[in-house]
Formats: C-alpha cells, structure tokens, sequence
C-alpha cells in the first residue's frame, strides 16, 4: 500500500491483486445467500481504495481502513436490495449482525497487543508488526527496513518468542468454580 502511494505502480497493481482474493472471502463468508453481489463488492470496493487512498494513514493499520471502507459498501448494498419504505429503517442490526466480531474486544485486544509490541526492541518490533500483522512479506520488509531476510525472520522469532514468556509469566485473575 505505502510503496503504491509513493508512486511504485507495480506495488500498487500487486497490493490491489491480493487485496481482491481477500476481499472475495470477506464478501463471500458475510453474503453466502447473494452470491452474485460478491464480485461487485469487490469491484466497488477496490475501487473506493483506489480513489481514497490518499486517506490512509500510515500509522494506522492497513486492514482496519479497508474493512472500513468493505463495511461501507456491503451498507450501501443493503440499502439499495431494501424495498423503498424500508430505507427509512435504520442499518444498524443488520450490518451489526453482518461484522460483530466482538469489536469491543478486538479493540481491546489491539490495545494490549499494541503495549506488548512496545516493549520489544525496534528490531523485533518492526519485522513482527509488517510481517506478521500488515501481512507483507520478508523480502518487502528486509527491502523496506534495510535489514537481511536473516534479520528479519530472526527478529520475528525472538521477538515472538520474548512476547510469548511475557504472555505466559501475566498474572491471570483467578476463575471461579461453581460447585
């Protein structure tokens, strides 16, 4: 996404291809019963990615922004299948119903992640969050870093491995047994 919006039109080309085989599932798990509606979606919604790119931020995840923008366009498709006195009703249960997956505690989770992850040293940080988390791959993040592909996947076992003991030595409240 970043090298596409610094002007690398085969980055750009190469990130909207797999951004599309993605999207294909996120539609198709979300809308088994309107099979046909998947690929405009994912038309649509390339398309709205490619047109707002410039409102990416940078430090903010990349997938966060485009399930946004899906969110926005399977709204937009429901809206345009509900008989005409039926706009009136608001979107909300439905498109609640279609993408509740526990935001609250994706959100939550995202937050401690983001604590843990900031306790680890750049060189670990940085390949775990690229690689691990935004999806690149360990050429593009040695490329982009300046670090080997040794590097790189070392850093992502240490620090997978360093957040891993953290994990295992948190102190967990206790759980209670009915009798």
């Amino acid at each position: 996404m970043l090298a596409g919006m610094s002007g690398d039109a085969q980055a750009h080309r190469c990130f909207l291809q797999r951004l599309g085989i993605h999207l294909r599932s996120f539609y198709r798990r979300r809308l088994s019963g309107w099979p046909d509606d998947v690929e405009d979606l994912v038309q649509d919604t390339l398309l709205a990615i490619h047109d707002k790119r410039h409102t990416y931020r940078p430090d903010q995840p990349v997938t966060a922004w485009i399930h946004a923008i899906a969110r926005y366009k399977t709204i937009d498709l429901l809206r345009a299948r509900r008989v005409r006195e039926a706009l009136h009703d608001p979107l909300d249960d439905e498109a609640h119903a279609l993408f509740d997956t526990g935001a609250a505690d994706a959100t939550e989770a995202r937050r401690d992640l983001d604590r843990l992850l900031a306790t680890l040293p750049d060189r670990q940080r940085r390949p775990i969050e690229q690689v691990k988390l935004e999806g690149r791959s360990v050429a593009e993040v040695a490329c982009a870093t300046g670090m080997s592909e040794s590097a790189v996947k070392i850093g992502i076992h240490r620090g997978l491995k360093t957040l891993a003991a953290r994990v295992a030595a948190t102190p967990r409240p206790p759980t209670k047994v009915s009798p």
